[in-house]
């Protein structure tokens, strides 16, 4: 079992928005006992929500019952600020790697959280800032 797990917006959407898709990564994040996440995802999640509501692509009571797991999830996570530590570190995290803003900015919270919490793992859907992290 995995105690604690940053978790970055694409892991929190694909778990929320493809339930049932992606059965380990929905049963790491029920299993975990600590979750972390950066404020960052949940401005991301919310916007992400919003694009798909306007989009019309999932019906409403999908969205709703979506919006409710993610509020869930949320009282569940410890959210770290984005500091001026964060921002300073993802301006030069993992300089070999192309990484987008987003995902420098969650890669620097995670790394930041791993020095205070003892066996953190990055839960990401996205290839890019899990081999960032691999790397450094």
């Amino acid at each position: 079992m995995t105690v604690a797990l940053y978790l970055d917006t694409s892991a929190v959407l694909r778990a929320l928005l493809e339930a049932g898709t992606s059965l380990d990564l929905e049963g790491r994040i029920r299993s975990a006992r600590l979750l972390v996440t950066s404020r960052l995802a949940l401005v991301e999640a919310a916007r992400a929500i919003l694009r798909v509501r306007t989009q019309g692509e999932m019906a409403e009571d999908v969205l709703a019952d979506a919006m409710r797991e993610l509020d869930a999830l949320w009282a569940r996570c410890e959210v770290w600020a984005i500091t001026s530590q964060a921002c300073d570190l993802a301006e030069r995290v993992a300089p070999t790697r192309s990484l987008r803003t987003l995902d420098a900015l969650h890669l620097s919270t995670y790394l930041i959280a791993r020095r205070h919490i003892e066996g953190l793992e990055l839960l990401t859907e996205d290839r890019r800032p899990a081999d960032a992290a691999g790397a450094v």
